[in-house]
């Protein structure tokens, strides 16, 4: 998934862990002076698997959240709008947080205040019934859920929900269902090039819905992974009727979720109130205790962070669903505001993505991984408290990860190696060579564009800066004709697992408009080996082959630089209650907040 202006959600996701962590809050800054930034220990225990859970933890209302009290309004300050607000195009992580309040799917991650988590049925009875191997998986759907109209949510509305996605104006969301239904890569779309808009359906042997209550899955392979898969925002519910107009639904869709959306003005603000026909009966894992959000856009972090920090008006009641402290105020907010602050590792790599239908050279891609000044970048997005150096391209929090892995040398050289740069760009020929950079224009990767252009410069490229709208970011990047040569994305995976991050992001076969193979990826040895790893029932040694592939990605290949590994921190009002991190958005949970007063 990709990470917030780094995508979804991705995006991302998205770690989950099983042990225990300390996840209500750091208390963090000046009364010890120590780091008490997340470390890669907290990494690991997101990577381990999640469980399933029960028929009995699937079943509402949550538990209740300690001295929780409802009411009030919550103001929530975000720095980029909502691109989409159709859910099967959602697939960033900014829209993950606002998909847990308005949308449900048939599966959901719970998770409790000591970090555990478990994958549980949301508008099933339970995570999913399998046989056959994994063949077949059979879902019964729960009584007394709705949509916001009140109409009840049935199996026809499931089945509508997953063959609108083989539609063509379906772009940007996720297609790890569509594929194992109907084929790999971009060919799932030949089985329902319509979607059910024309009368056509996917048949019985592949979808089934038997009756109202119940979703039957049938796949050609074993998928183990469908309850997690199901989990994410790109496959909750849309109602099979009319009220789904196809793309004007990106902007007014039907919600399912505790709040439903009062006013969306794209760009400046958002309003949400509370859905009344939500049943918290039937939810084990959301509640419904502010009255609703009051969303506005357009804050920087510097600019959200200062109004949480001031704790005035009604910033006591605020929070950012996705704005990172600002770094330049980072040590401000520890000393002043210690017991206000949830934190977290994400499961995102930031990295410097590689056009390679326009670098076609490996060691012009290879002078650019040296020049990068990754040191730099990673203080200019918080420090120890943003992330740490990446050498690989799987991240921390994904089984499969190797501590230590550094092929080009970050760690030793942190601030870049100009002079093999040089050597590797002489070598190519091509000294002075243009380079168009896209970067989004937001502050911190405005600072950072300045400090890429500043190390490429010195290694003999001649850039070209482009910025770009971060509201639309992914989507601009993920054209495949979009124009430039070199781009930052951040990819997370969906959940802990290596085959959520590789087949993604570098299976030729996914290169499409909306595609997360953002560096056009065409080596067939990849797909191959994708193909052989996916066949492997044993999980331990799937990861090891799995490693074997990202080094041959990372090595041999290298569509795109490690830059850092993301960390998060975040600042919130001083009414706010309930506030913790939520390991499945890696952000501040959205399902607990209330207000104390």
């Amino acid at each position: 998934m990709n990470a917030l202006s780094t995508r979804r959600a991705r995006a991302v996701i998205v770690a989950l862990a099983a042990g225990s962590l300390a996840l209500t809050g750091c208390s963090g800054g000046s009364d010890s002076g120590k780091d008490k930034a997340q470390t890669d220990a907290d990494a690991a225990a997101q990577a381990k698997a999640i469980p399933m859970g029960t028929a009995a933890d699937s079943t509402g209302p949550a538990a209740e959240v300690k001295g929780a009290r409802s009411g009030g309004t919550i103001r929530v300050y975000q720095r980029d709008s909502y691109n989409h607000l159709d859910p099967g195009q959602m697939y960033v992580s900014d829209m993950k947080s606002l998909s847990q309040l308005i949308f449900r799917g048939l599966t959901s991650f719970k998770q409790d205040d000591k970090g555990n988590a478990k994958v549980v049925g949301d508008l099933a009875t339970d995570a999913g019934q399998m046989s056959d191997g994994g063949k077949t998986w059979k879902y019964t759907l729960k009584d007394g859920i709705k949509f916001e109209d009140g109409k009840p949510i049935t199996s026809k509305d499931i089945r509508h929900s997953i063959e609108r996605l083989y539609a063509k104006f379906i772009t940007d969301g996720p297609t790890y269902l569509q594929t194992w239904l109907s084929g790999a890569g971009t060919t799932y779309r030949k089985a329902l090039p319509d979607g059910p808009y024309k009368g056509d359906h996917l048949p019985k042997n592949v979808l089934d819905t038997p009756d109202d209550k119940t979703v039957i899955f049938h796949f050609k392979k074993p998928q183990s992974q469908l309850p997690y898969t199901l989990t994410m925002p790109g496959y909750s519910v849309v109602p099979d009727s009319a009220k789904d107009t196809k793309d004007a639904y990106d902007v007014k869709p039907v919600t399912s979720g505790p709040y439903k959306i009062a006013s969306f003005k794209p760009g400046k603000s958002m309003q949400l109130v509370r859905n009344k026909n939500w049943d918290p009966k039937t939810d084990p894992m959301r509640h419904q205790y502010p009255d609703g959000y009051n969303f506005t856009f357009n804050h920087q972090p510097s600019d959200s962070t200062n109004r949480l920090l001031s704790d005035q008006g009604e910033a006591k009641n605020g929070v950012s669903f996705t704005n990172f402290v600002d770094p330049t105020l980072t040590r401000d907010v520890l000393s002043k505001a210690p017991k206000r602050l949830v934190q977290g590792y994400q499961p995102y790599v930031w990295q410097l993505n590689f056009n390679m239908d326009r670098i076609k050279d490996k060691k012009i891609r290879d002078a650019i991984t040296y020049a990068l000044p990754n040191q730099q970048i990673v203080r200019l997005n918080g420090g120890s408290y943003g992330g740490e150096i990446a050498g690989g391209l799987l991240a921390p929090t994904v089984a499969g990860y190797e501590k230590g892995y550094d092929p080009y040398g970050k760690l030793k050289k942190p601030m870049g190696d100009p002079e093999k740069a040089k050597k590797l760009l002489k070598e190519a020929g091509k000294v002075g060579m243009k380079l168009v950079y896209a970067y989004g224009n937001t502050e911190s990767r405005q600072k950072e564009a300045v400090a890429i252009e500043d190390a490429l410069t010195k290694a003999g490229f001649n850039v070209q800066k482009k910025e770009i709208d971060a509201a639309s970011w992914y989507e601009q990047m993920g054209k495949v004709d979009n124009g430039f040569d070199i781009y930052m994305t951040g990819w997370g995976q969906d959940w802990a697992d290596a085959s959520t991050v590789i087949p993604p992001s570098y299976d030729p076969r996914q290169i499409q408009d909306g595609a997360a193979n953002y560096s056009h990826v065409r080596d067939e040895h990849i797909s191959s080996e994708i193909d052989r790893i996916e066949k492997i029932t044993d999980v331990a040694k799937a990861t090891e082959e799995w490693k074997k592939l990202h080094r041959y990605i990372v090595e041999k290949i290298n569509p795109a630089a490690p830059v850092y590994y993301t960390k998060i921190l975040q600042l919130y009002g001083s009414n706010i209650g309930g506030a913790r991190y939520n390991l499945d958005v890696s952000y501040i949970d959205p399902n607990n907040l209330y207000l104390k007063k």
